[in-house]
């Protein structure tokens, strides 16, 4: 009975939604409070119908109520808990309805916490938000429905797919929702916008949080699945621009892109049709990103169905969403005439540049992703494309973006004066250089190089200290060009890709450029220290958030090309007691044996890992066998540390009584994650800002230009 009522809650939050979407319109058009007043009641208890569905559908996972056709082919009596519970997402019709929960949340948010926003213009945005949820919500229903019975409930279920079955796939799925479903409340304001034909420095100031938020869950989720794939897959890898990866990626630049370009409409009141155009092309991805998942039209490791039915579904609700978003814009983009004017050295112009960097680079990802698709239906051709495609296309737009984010995010608004700007980040292009060469040189085995490194980077940094002026404004492209050639002359010796070298140095421009900025911040030159310390004490957090996130980026940047550019692999047949080297270690097999876990049968390796003959750690890599799903997968063995990861895969037996292994030390790896870590609390800290809690002066008296309605 409970399954059923799960049920019939569905049903009725699609007729709820039906009324969110409507009436409110309606009454917006028409000039009449009272049915845009139905917007905030419909959107809370359209949110606390799905609720209550989710809520059954969990229920029937955790007690394995196997009469329910979901929970057979998805769950398992011997499963631990956890994965009981994360086996409700775990699959097509669960994640669909955890994805419509979140759209109901976030018009739920819009009802709770949209008090400021004037009356018409919050129940379009609620209205539009309930018109998603009735496409999700008829989606589901009509093909996806998650409490379907079994006539002949069996004794057990088929378990949940085993890549699923870890704590990094528990969480990621439901903060990857929040940020995809997060950038519908950008496209509801965005449309909203566009029918009442206004968009300013208010608009801009309450669709900002919001695409924030989304942004700080797309951030975790990416994480948290790079994570997922760097330890569980047992490739050594933390991204192979798999089509499921790209698939949140392309999002997530897009919305960075928004966040941006959202700033320049809120100061300067300028690239308003941009914004709207961005906050509709950031949701249509996602619904592209949904559409590869579920379509089957391109194979993933990750994808939830392989139904062309459903993925029909899903192209007209894309095409419906972002055909219509795009004809509204176009039919309006000329009542958003922007007022603001800069230089073409300013910080709007750095922003602007950020956005086309940022803009052509999601679409280069796009092109790739959907290309072997194109390529067979344009050209009858089985096509892939590869990791090197991506990384050739798409690095060069983010190193420019590196270059370019210490700079403007330090000119000032309308003109902005270079010289100075780059006078007071000389010191931080210095320790980039310094960081730059330390690396090399300790990777090269060059000790007493890197110490003469680390002496002539805090003479030099002592001498801008004092403050010369020629020295400030001179030594910034002499430094840079020391960069250029230092990547050269690395790459001629060691015959190896100068992007190593490169990266680091940008990685780590980018973080004192970062704290460049919040000095620069904290009062003029001869200010006292403790006066400075006090300014950046009552910075306001959103300053904080940019700073920090953008440090965030810079050790992504720095992690990601030291991994690329040093890390080392080895690959060999080994029998247990013999060993192999890598780098400076020496590695023994010492045993391998078969384990029992819950749901699984293990052969568990012992690998013992040395160097210079002294024990470093014992590490235990697994090859799980789970018989249920009769599927393999790849446990590593990993010894975490600061500077280095020591990675461990054991693979199958050979025919000479040895095991195939495969070992890595990957340089800097957990600063990858760090660097996401320092993102998303960026982003944490910019919406902490009271500035977001509090409306834009005359925003609630704001009326709507043109003809809009009779009434007004």
């Amino acid at each position: 009975m409970l399954i059923e009522l799960g049920h019939f809650a569905l049903i009725l939050a699609l007729m709820v939604a039906l009324v969110q979407t409507i009436l409110p319109l309606w009454g917006a058009w028409r000039g009449r409070p009272v049915l845009m007043a139905v917007a905030e009641p419909a959107a809370v208890v359209q949110f606390a119908l799905i609720a209550f569905a989710f809520g059954v559908l969990t229920w029937a996972f955790v007690t394995s109520d196997f009469s329910v056709a979901l929970v057979v082919s998805n769950s398992h009596t011997l499963k631990p808990m956890l994965y009981k519970i994360s086996g409700t997402w775990g699959n097509h019709e669960g994640s669909l309805l955890l994805w419509t929960l979140i759209l109901a949340l976030f018009g739920a948010s819009a009802a709770w916490f949209g008090g400021a926003l004037p009356a018409r213009l919050r129940a379009r945005v609620i209205a539009v938000q309930g018109s998603v949820g009735v496409a999700f919500l008829a989606f589901m229903l009509f093909t996806s429905n998650p409490f379907l019975r079994m006539e002949m409930p069996p004794m057990d279920g088929r378990d949940l797919n085993p890549l699923l079955q870890d704590p990094g796939l528990a969480f990621h799925p439901p903060f990857l929702y929040l940020g995809y479903v997060g950038l519908s409340m950008s496209f509801s304001f965005a449309i909203a916008a566009l029918i009442g034909g206004r968009v300013d420095a208010a608009w801009a100031r309450w669709v900002r949080p919001w695409t924030l938020a989304a942004w700080v869950f797309l951030t975790i989720g990416i994480a948290l699945g790079s994570w997922w794939a760097y330890y569980e897959l047992g490739w050594g890898g933390f991204w192979f621009w798999d089509p499921v990866e790209n698939a949140s990626f392309m999002p997530w630049l897009l919305a960075a892109a928004l966040l941006h370009s959202a700033i320049v409409v809120e100061k300067r009141e300028s690239l308003k049709s941009w914004t709207i155009l961005l906050a509709i092309l950031a949701f249509g991805f996602s619904l592209i990103g949904t559409f590869i998942v579920r379509s089957g039209v391109i194979t993933s490791v990750h994808s939830f169905a392989s139904d062309p039915e459903r993925g029909i579904f899903i192209l007209m609700i894309l095409g419906f969403f972002t055909g219509g978003g795009l004809t509204l814009f176009a039919a309006r983009a000329g009542a958003m005439q922007a007022r603001g004017v800069f230089g073409l050295v300013s910080r709007e112009s750095a922003l602007v540049a950020n956005n086309i960097l940022l803009a052509v680079g999601a679409f280069v990802v796009f092109i790739g992703t959907m290309w072997p698709l194109f390529a067979e239906l344009l050209l009858g051709r089985v096509m892939s494309v590869g990791e090197p495609f991506f990384n050739a296309a798409f690095t060069p737009f983010f190193v420019a973006l590196a270059l370019i984010l210490p700079l403007g995010a330090m000119l000032a608004w309308k003109r902005g004066d270079p010289g100075r700007v780059l006078g007071l980040l000389a010191p931080a292009a210095l320790a980039a250089l310094a960081v730059g060469l330390l690396s090399v040189a300790i990777t090269q085995g060059q000790g007493m190089i890197a110490l003469l490194v680390l002496v002539g980077a805090g003479l030099g940094l002592a001498l801008l200290w004092a403050r010369v002026p020629q020295l400030i404004r001179r030594r910034v492209p002499l430094i840079v060009l020391g960069m250029a050639v230092l990547a050269l002359i690395w790459a001629v010796q060691t015959g190896r890709s100068a992007l190593g070298p490169i990266g680091v140095m940008l990685g780590a421009w980018v973080v004192f450029g970062s704290l460049a900025d919040l000095w620069s911040r904290s009062g003029r030159e001869g200010t006292p220290l403790a006066g400075r310390l006090g300014r950046l004490r009552h910075l306001p957090r959103a300053e904080w958030g940019k700073a920090i996130a953008h440090a965030g980026m810079g050790v992504v940047v720095f992690s990601v090309s030291a991994m690329l550019a040093w890390k080392v692999e080895v690959i060999a047949v080994v029998a247990p007691g013999d060993s192999f080297a890598l780098g400076p270690y020496s590695v023994q097999l010492a045993d391998v044996r078969a384990e029992r876990g819950p749901n699984y049968i293990s052969t568990m390796a012992e690998m013992v890992v040395r160097r210079g003959g002294a024990q470093v750690v014992t590490l235990y890599p697994e090859k799980r066998s789970y018989p249920v799903q009769g599927m393999p997968t790849t446990e590593a063995g990993i010894d975490y540390g600061w500077l280095r990861d020591i990675y461990l895969v054991i693979g199958d037996p050979q025919e000479n009584g040895g095991w195939a292994v495969r070992a890595y030390i990957e340089p800097f790896a957990n600063w990858l994650w760090a660097g996401c870590a320092l993102m998303a609390l960026g982003g944490l800290f910019s919406l902490s800002d009271r500035r977001y809690r509090v409306a834009p002066a005359g925003a609630k008296s704001a009326r709507p230009r043109g003809k809009e309605v009779p009434a007004e």
